[in-house]
């Protein structure tokens, strides 16, 4: 069964099946979920363009016009935080960790509209939060093109209106987030906030326009490119308390992590900079749900372990799951404490929640 918006509006996933299930058995907390503002978007008409990011350059007639359609359908869940929490309630999710949408990252900007734009969709999800302390928390919008705004306007996010995180995409117009933005990593480390990591389509799309490849295969393999660019960069090992969440289960590196160890072992031009097994970097990093299949579940399960696995939606896109509970709950391999961990208790861990008040409240 589809979840739907108002009007029989198909987004992906799946209805859960326990109508309600807010506050039944384990705490459900989702960071993988996305926030659309508007004016931001207004406020560079002429100067961002959106049609040469990757999802949208790179994409046939038929998924640009599918987008569109989507679009439509999802503004309402994407604007409408009365709308999200009616969702949220059906899903069996108490808390959300909001992030703009990755249309909003806007990394092609110059530095001072990166740094405005960024600064407005902030305002926007701690307004959120402010009203729904009990549903929500935050993850920042820094404009990474920039890094020393980005440190700034993390710092003003942390400090001054309460975030628990950031979100950044898997490049910077092009450029490795591992590379010439050292300040950043090391002011997220000083801050001890949790980093979720997404991606906006593959950077060298040109194969992957038809059957919505793009984000289909587009997506992963830009998280994959991004993550070994963070390992074998050394960024993992220079900044080794950083707690990164990599969207849509880690990509394909975090199923795959023995060709890494294998070509660091083989061979010098991979020992350039990184001193460790790839491996011990990758291990220091979390991965969401979003994989759709529980044997690909309990792969990365088994590699990873259940510490570093987090619930994630990808609220409100077609390309999201939304039985989160019964997606895990329906894990025979699971024992129910390892499910507590997956459903609410590791993300609460990155991102700091307390823990629940009488009653089970949060």
């Amino acid at each position: 069964m589809l979840f739907t918006c108002p009007g029989d509006v198909a987004r992906g996933g799946a209805r859960s099946a326990a109508k309600g299930a807010r506050g039944k058995r384990h705490r459900c907390v989702d960071v993988h979920c996305h926030v659309h503002f508007p004016p931001a978007d207004e406020l560079v008409k002429g100067s961002h363009r959106p049609e040469l990011e990757p999802n949208a350059r790179f994409s046939s007639e038929v998924s640009r016009l599918t987008n569109r359609k989507q679009m439509e359908n999802v503004r309402v869940c994407l604007t409408s935080v009365e709308q999200r929490l009616r969702d949220m309630d059906t899903m069996g999710v108490e808390i959300q960790a909001i992030s703009v949408s990755p249309f909003q990252f806007m990394y092609a900007l110059p530095a001072e509209h990166g740094r405005t734009t960024a600064r407005m969709t902030n305002e926007n999800l701690a307004e959120i939060v402010q009203k729904h302390p009990d549903r929500f928390v935050a993850l920042a919008n820094v404009p990474l093109q920039a890094p020393d705004a980005a440190v700034e306007e993390l710092e003003y996010c942390v400090k001054r209106l309460g975030f628990r995180g950031v979100e950044i995409g898997t490049n910077i117009a092009g450029q490795e987030i591992s590379r010439g933005r050292d300040r950043f990593w090391a002011k997220v480390q000083a801050l001890d906030v949790m980093v979720f990591m997404h991606p906006n389509g593959f950077t060298g799309g040109e194969r992957l326009a038809d059957h919505y490849f793009i984000n289909a295969i587009g997506n992963p393999l830009d998280s994959t490119v991004a993550v070994g660019y963070l390992v074998f960069d050394g960024v993992l090992e220079r900044f080794p308390k950083l707690k990164i969440v990599v969207a849509h289960g880690g990509g394909y590196v975090s199923h795959y992590p023995a060709r890494m160890d294998h070509v660091w072992n083989a061979r010098e031009d991979a020992r350039t900079v990184v001193k460790k097994k790839p491996r011990q970097s990758l291990a220091k990093l979390y991965f969401d749900t979003i994989v759709f299949d529980r044997e690909q579940l309990r792969h990365l399960i088994n590699l990873w372990g259940v510490d570093h696995i987090v619930v994630g939606t990808d609220y409100p896109y077609d390309m999201g799951w939304y039985d989160p509970r019964g997606f895990v709950d329906g894990c025979a391999f699971l024992k129910d404490a390892d499910k507590a961990k997956i459903l609410g208790l590791n993300a609460a861990k990155l991102l700091k929640l307390k823990p629940r008040g009488p009653g089970g409240a949060p």
